[in-house]
């Protein structure tokens, strides 16, 4: 119940941006490797390259992303954000902050360090 919570809410505030956290995800990891190959981005994401190329061309269709030829490999796409593509993401990063402003209202200090350690556990 409390996953659904919270991804209700998250949900909630992406809303506006019309995007999914996959969508953001993706977004963000290409502005941190700029040029990066989508079988790279597929595996940074643990997702199958079926998936990750039907995020690649929404984002693309939405011009938030652009695909370019690998320098190093000719057989390897590189992709890259536009300027409108990282000015979504910078608006999404604003989104992410007030959804964790919101769950983090609801636990002390001690619990948000605790909680944070638990997760990890799990996603170690």
């Amino acid at each position: 119940m409390a996953y659904g919570a919270v991804y209700r809410h998250f949900t909630e505030t992406f809303a506006k941006l019309d995007m999914t956290q996959k969508q953001v995800s993706v977004l963000w990891l290409v502005d941190d490797h700029p040029n990066i190959a989508q079988i790279g981005l597929a595996q940074r994401m643990r997702m199958d390259r079926a998936t990750t190329m039907t995020i690649v061309h929404r984002l693309e269709s939405k011009g938030y992303l652009v695909r370019g030829q690998s320098k190093s490999d000719g057989r390897k796409q590189t992709l890259n954000l536009t300027d409108v593509g990282r000015k979504v993401l910078g608006t999404a990063k604003k989104a992410i902050q007030v959804n964790e402003r919101w769950l983090k209202s609801r636990f002390s200090g001690k619990e948000i360090a605790k909680l944070i350690e638990m997760l990890t556990r799990i996603h170690e």
